[in-house]
């Protein structure tokens, strides 16, 4: 029987909730914002303390006998074409963490791509799994990774039979998708399942004309932020499973031990209200964004010294497979000016927050929100950037290596380093020594240094002409990149 779209089971529970009057002697304390502080509520409204309630024991009695999350679940997993849909309220940083250590045990081996966000490396440390990288497809023009192609998949497995499964990063925050059929297939040839971190890609399910989504791909398992593309709010994700080579039962188990054990109501709500929005009105608010999209990257193109990259600069052999046109990444060599300045000085002189930044880039994500109006204020503050370029031009010009200095040899393991006796050095001394800590310019949040890794002068120049220039890359001890954290050299 076809399930019913129109429905939004925690959104209807919470309207419920509140219409029964129900009063709580239970956290949270602030009691349906009666005891938050005044000033407080005059920021956030009420609105937001009475969608606070319990998951149990509130929004569903303390059995869940009502089956509100499992149902909003059900009707997500339909909307997607999956069979089972968990969600989580600690963003696709747990849930990216929940499939590596379902699919592979500690010490087990898992073929990952090294263009992983940091949640994957983060997910390493935790389960002691050991990666096998595979190296992305680099574009050593643009200084730009793409993700890494089935037949480097197809090579590591058979140079490491006993990996226990894939994990790739499709699309990437730059909008560059893999050959996700193709990966799928080198799998399940092998019976091993694929993990798509799809965090970029909430929106791919609803519209034909954008790269291909995971489950439809054959992906086992696919990890989504429905706050990046999608309405949700911040922290909001789902990861979806299909096929029989991953246990649901034993990805939900694993879920719950990475989980928190007070998850947000507010946050399953936006999940919820955004599949039905999806559902019912997805082709026509994805067909929006797609005109809003090309128009604004038509008009980029037309500004003095920019340019908008596009399927054809992303896409084609040793490239990327397929190309999401919403995050409109603009090239700024032209005007000579870094990501990194052109960034500060559109949010310092008009407002304009952008997505992603790098030495030589920056990104502005279109979503099915944007109208003429948001793209308009855009392109005047772009075409101003252009006109004054001589303002945030200049500046420390960053050293990018090639890519084949990019990667550096993981000599231990990155929890065993992560856990490891250290010290800090100056960064000067730190060539040639074990890195026991991430380095990772954000955004996008892809670490450059990762535990266990020996450090080498072209990625140490790299990270170091990258701060004087303004990359930031908070996750280091000494986000100043004065002092390095290595593994002490009797660890």
């Amino acid at each position: 029987m076809p399930l019913d779209h129109s429905e939004a089971p925690v959104l209807e529970a919470l309207a419920a909730y509140h219409e029964r009057d129900e009063l709580g002697f239970t956290p949270p304390g602030h009691k349906q914002a009666r005891g938050a502080d005044p000033e407080v509520r005059k920021v956030l409204g009420d609105a937001v303390f009475c969608g606070d309630v319990l998951a149990s024991g509130g929004l569903d009695d303390r059995r869940t006998r009502n089956r509100i999350l499992e149902r909003a679940e059900e009707l997500m997993a339909d909307a997607v074409h999956a069979d089972h849909t968990f969600f989580s309220t600690c963003g696709s940083s747990l849930s990216v963490k929940a499939a590596m250590l379902t699919v592979a045990a500690p010490h087990e081996k898992l073929l990952v791509s090294r263009d992983a966000h940091k949640s994957v490396v983060a997910g390493l440390i935790l389960c002691g799994i050991e990666p096998v990288w595979i190296d992305p497809q680099w574009d050593p023009v643009r200084h730009l990774a793409h993700p890494p192609s089935p037949e480097a998949y197809d090579k590591a497995f058979a140079a490491h039979p006993d990996a226990r499964g894939a994990l790739v990063t499709s699309p990437t925050p730059y909008g560059a998708a893999a050959d996700l059929s193709a990966l799928a297939e080198v799998c399940h040839r092998r019976s091993r399942p694929l993990i798509v971190d799809e965090a970029w890609g909430a929106h791919l399910p609803f519209h034909p004309g954008l790269p291909s989504w995971a489950m439809d791909a054959g992906a086992d398992i696919c990890v989504t932020s429905i706050h990046k593309m999608g309405s949700g709010l911040e922290q909001g994700s789902v990861f979806h499973l299909q096929g029989d080579l991953v246990d649901p039962d034993a990805l939900a188990l694993r879920a719950d031990l990475l989980g928190t054990t007070s998850p947000s109501v507010l946050l399953y709500a936006g999940i919820d209200g955004w599949r039905r929005q999806m559902a019912l009105h997805g082709e026509r608010l994805m067909d929006h964004a797609l005109e809003v999209a090309a128009t604004a990257r038509e008009s980029i193109e037309a500004i003095d010294g920019m340019h908008v990259n596009d399927s054809a600069d992303f896409c084609g052999p040793g490239a990327a497979a397929g190309f999401d046109p919403l995050p409109v990444v603009i090239d700024l060599s032209g005007l000579g000016i870094s990501g990194y300045r052109a960034a500060d000085w559109l949010r310092e002189h008009h407002h304009i927050d952008l997505h992603l930044f790098d030495h030589r880039r920056v990104s502005a994500q279109i979503t099915h929100a944007d109208d003429a109006t948001t793209v308009a204020r855009l392109l005047d503050a772009l075409r101003s950037l252009a006109d004054h370029r001589e303002e945030p031009a200049g500046g420390k010009r960053v050293q990018v290596p090639a890519p084949a200095d990019l990667r550096m040899e993981q000599a231990v393991l990155p929890r065993d380093a992560f856990f490891a006796r250290t010290d800090d050095v100056p960064l000067a001394e730190a060539q040639g020594r074990i890195a026991a800590e991430m380095m990772t310019p954000y955004p996008p949040g892809i670490p450059v240094v990762l535990p266990g890794e020996r450090l080498t002068e072209p990625v140490l120049t790299y990270l170091r002409t990258g701060v004087e220039a303004g990359m930031n890359v908070p996750d280091a001890t000494d986000s100043g990149l004065d002092t390095v954290r290595v593994m002490h050299e009797d660890a």
